[in-house]
């Protein structure tokens, strides 16, 4: 639409040029009346690409000059509705190039947020990935952690074991002491004791054997 527009500006700078240019083909209110008319079609271009409000001092002046170009057309003075069309057109042209310019920075501007939202979120996509990267070794860390734990608390519970099992064989092997006094009665009432120790080897046992102490009295008649 807005190239449209400007062709359309364009081809009335063309008919005001043919008008002021060609004098012998055409008569002072002829040129005068395409002056006015291409004027007519900038100021309209300028009002349909927003000039009004983009550029509204250059837009004003144009319509200025164009009431000036038909009211000196009006009058007969054609020179000055001429001289007043194409300071309408010239007028109309710069509303024009500001608001394209105008536009164009808008768009650039547009153009530059957009890209700026774009890396925005893709800094924002790069961050949550990299933190669930992270949120995932702290994990297999952690799993880590507790195998090593689960390793070395089953490695202290086969030595606690092994280490009952030595004690209790330890203690099977150990021999059993058993002690026996025997007390013999003598003649004229003199009594003597005498204590005897046998040694005997413990039988291999689930619990060691009791360690038994006998106590045996043999009294002898006078």
């Amino acid at each position: 639409m807005l190239y449209r527009t400007l062709f359309v500006s364009l081809l009335a700078s063309s008919a005001i040029g043919l008008a002021v240019a060609s004098p012998a083909q055409a008569g002072k209110g002829d040129r005068a009346d395409a002056a006015i008319a291409a004027a007519e079609a900038k100021i309209h271009t300028a009002d349909t690409i927003g000039a009004g409000v983009e550029a509204p001092s250059a837009t004003a002046d144009a319509k200025a000059a164009l009431a000036i170009a038909k009211e000196n057309r009006i009058r007969g003075e054609k020179t000055m509705a001429i001289s007043a069309a194409i300071k309408a057109s010239a007028l109309a042209d710069t509303a024009i190039g500001q608001a394209q310019q105008r536009k164009d920075e808008q768009m650039a501007a547009a153009q530059a947020a957009e890209r700026d939202r774009a890396l925005a979120e893709r800094d924002r996509a790069d961050a949550a990935q990299n933190q669930a990267a992270l949120a995932q070794q702290q994990a297999a860390d952690a799993n880590n952690r507790a195998a090593a734990a689960q390793q070395a608390a089953a490695t202290s519970a086969a030595d606690a074991a092994a280490a009952r099992n030595a004690a209790t064989l330890a203690a099977q092997s150990q021999p059993a002491q058993v002690e026996t006094t025997v007390t013999t009665q003598q003649r004229g009432g003199v009594a003597r004791s005498t204590k005897t120790k046998v040694v005997k080897r413990a039988v291999p046992a689930r619990a060691p054997a009791p360690v038994t102490t006998t106590t045996t009295q043999v009294t002898t008649a006078p």
